[in-house]
């Protein structure tokens, strides 16, 4: 059975940090692209960063450029994400993805990925 699995969230105070993981099991997720998303109460999912197969390119939204990166150690078929600067707004589900490839407009269509995880819950307080 495959499975993606969400780890590391949390609750945290605005301007810290937490890194989340996403590790795959079940086969090998090492030439899948792999892609964050978060859902907040109400809204819908949306398109955080996405990381290609070997790492070598990635993507973010806007709202999280230059304080969320993504990394990836495919020996331990795992993704991070890691947060700095957190803020309230940051507060969501979030979720990881694994799709066969990406560009940088598929990577923001959660239809493009074939694979999904169960998401983790980050609280970002005032």
């Amino acid at each position: 059975q495959v499975q993606l699995v969400e780890s590391g969230g949390g609750l945290v105070q605005a301007g810290g940090s937490l890194r989340l993981s996403c590790a795959a099991s079940g086969r090998t997720f090492s030439t899948y692209a792999r892609g964050w998303f978060r859902q907040a109460p109400g809204k819908e999912r949306e398109f955080v960063a996405a990381i290609s197969w070997g790492g070598g390119v990635t993507y973010y939204a806007d709202s999280v450029k230059g304080r969320f990166t993504s990394s990836r150690d495919n020996a331990k078929n795992t993704v991070y994400l890691k947060m700095n600067s957190l803020k309230p707004e940051d507060t969501a589900v979030y979720y990881c993805a694994a799709a066969r490839q990406i560009t940088r407009t598929t990577s923001r269509i959660p239809e493009e990925y074939e694979y999904w995880g169960q998401g983790t819950q980050v609280t970002v307080s005032s």
